[in-house]
């Protein structure tokens, strides 16, 4: 058995990744997902599905300024700060969603929400890829990824039972406390007692990077972050708007996370096993059916499969396009990884809008549904394009 003195050490491997998944519960499952698993409860009171699209809208937009401002950070240290005061931010952006009603305060917290959820998200995988003692540190990463699956999880799980007998508002409030409660495991493990020197990358001219083949990855990986975000936002009200399906989205919504927990460790297996971009393209196919199946069927066990496709692919596409570009970079992954990191922000704030114009419109998400699915299924033209351009100049 673990004693409580293996747990405190700061050099195993396990709490490294055990403080890392912690992380991510706290940036994406309370900063980004409680939203989409309380969404069903602040509809019924408080906000209309317009208001809820331009806070998730805003949210990415905070995620999006994170993730390029993560770029700029070399200093372990400052590293080490980012991401705590994304820790900080997640709890008390929480906290004013659970105290007050004020309009303005929702906008600016949903926003901090997002750029911390960057610094834990981004930074956070940095450091503890950094940390990890460990001569391959692609698998464990996967297990790392694996936190996005249990944030969903344990999000949903904690804003239900709260739900039972209290309100949307206390739900927020508990999720702050268990934030503020594994913050303290967190910051005690993710710490570097002494400086690390790392020697300087040479600057790579940037302009070699950008080939055609790397734009169309970074288009393809826009299409990802359009297709990532409708469901992410808005599947429990999606599910709930069915004819006889009223009441099933957040089970639904459990299905997401469920299926999310080992989807980064397979996918990666498959990718290390086969053709990088033929993995790519399957996951697309596969979320393409996902998003479009609440449009074409009001059973319940069609729509609890879409949601698990979903949890399935989103995640898995985010560590597939990663790994990929992390490996076209070779000596400049930060310059890639943060365009593509934009480009997929860009597909997140985007989607949120065109949704509710198109919920405005026709009174219900089927629109949406057809034209994201459309959206994705050209991010796997992208992909196929990328794939004859890579066998012509490989000849």
């Amino acid at each position: 058995m673990y004693s409580i003195y293996s747990l405190s050490d700061k050099n195993s491997n396990a709490n490294i990744l055990l403080a890392g998944i912690l992380a991510i519960i706290i940036g994406v499952g309370v900063a980004r997902f409680a939203f989409t698993s309380l969404l069903p409860s602040m509809l019924e009171d408080y906000l209309s599905v317009t208001q809820a699209g331009v806070l998730a809208s805003l949210n990415f937009v905070g995620y999006l300024s994170g993730a390029l401002f993560s770029i700029s950070l070399k200093n372990i240290q400052k590293k080490v700060f980012y991401f705590r005061l994304g820790i900080v931010l997640s709890i008390f952006t929480s906290l004013i969603l659970g105290t007050t009603q004020n309009e303005l305060l929702w906008i600016v917290s949903r926003m901090f929400a997002g750029f911390g959820s960057a610094m834990i998200l981004l930074v956070g995988a940095s450091l503890v890829m950094l940390k990890l003692n460990l001569e391959n540190k692609t698998k464990a990463m996967g297990i790392h990824f694996s936190g996005i699956g249990f944030a969903i999880v344990i999000s949903e799980l904690v804003s239900q039972q709260v739900l039972e007998n209290n309100t949307w508002q206390d739900a927020w409030l508990v999720l702050a406390l268990m934030a503020f409660v594994f913050s303290f495991y967190i910051f005690h493990i993710i710490s570097f007692d002494k400086e690390l020197h790392t020697k300087p990358l040479k600057k790579e001219s940037t302009k070699s990077i950008f080939s055609l083949y790397v734009i169309l990855l970074i288009l393809a990986y826009f299409t990802e972050g359009v297709g990532f975000v409708v469901q992410g936002t808005f599947l429990p009200e999606i599910v709930n708007s069915l004819e006889g399906l009223e009441g099933k989205g957040n089970l639904a919504w459990l299905i997401v996370g469920i299926a999310g927990v080992p989807s980064s460790i397979l996918w990666m297996r498959l990718a290390h096993r086969f053709n990088s971009a033929d993995v790519i393209i399957f996951a697309l196919s596969l979320q393409v059916i996902g998003i479009l199946l609440p449009a074409l069927s009001t059973n319940i066990y069609i729509n609890l499969l879409s949601a698990a496709i979903y949890g399935s692919t989103f995640i898995g596409l985010v560590a597939l396009f990663m790994n990929l570009g992390g490996k076209i970079s070779k000596h400049n992954p930060v310059i890639l990884m943060g365009s593509m990191t934009a480009a997929y922000g860009i597909g997140q704030v985007a989607a949120p809008l065109y949704s509710v114009a198109l919920i405005a419109e026709f009174g219900n998400f089927n629109t949406t549904l057809y034209l994201t699915a459309f959206i994705v299924f050209l991010g796997i033209l992208l992909m196929l394009y990328t794939k004859r351009l890579n066998a012509h100049t490989s000849h």
